[in-house]
């Protein structure tokens, strides 16, 4: 299973309420996100992108509500294998679980050279 760019974002939410997992500073390419559930019961996310700000809703949701079985987990490279995310200069990449200390959100992208 191969792997492009970097791990640029790790999180685990430890409550329900939607978070910033990355703010870019430079131009970002999000190229792959895996979410783990590592709890005994199935749980839901939801993952957003704002290229002007954290608004969390159903305006910038890219999934709503995913429900990952026990154990499971979310691949989501092969819906960005098309194209990246791109994410604007203090652009964000937001996460949501449904269900606390459940799901872990590893994003793998590359940053743009600040050259």
């Amino acid at each position: 299973m191969a792997t492009f760019g970097s791990l640029i974002a790790q999180t685990r939410p430890s409550n329900t309420t939607a978070s910033t997992a990355y703010t870019a500073i430079l131009k970002t390419s999000i190229s792959r996100i895996i979410v783990v559930n590592t709890t005994g019961s199935a749980a839901t996310f939801r993952l957003f992108h704002d290229d002007d700000g954290s608004t969390y809703d159903e305006t910038t949701a890219v999934v709503w509500d995913n429900s990952i079985a026990s154990g499971g987990y979310v691949d989501l490279q092969s819906y960005l294998d098309a194209g990246a995310i791109t994410i604007a200069v203090s652009g964000t990449l937001g996460v949501r679980s449904g269900t606390g200390n459940a799901l872990t959100f590893n994003v793998y992208g590359q940053v743009e050279d600040a050259r």
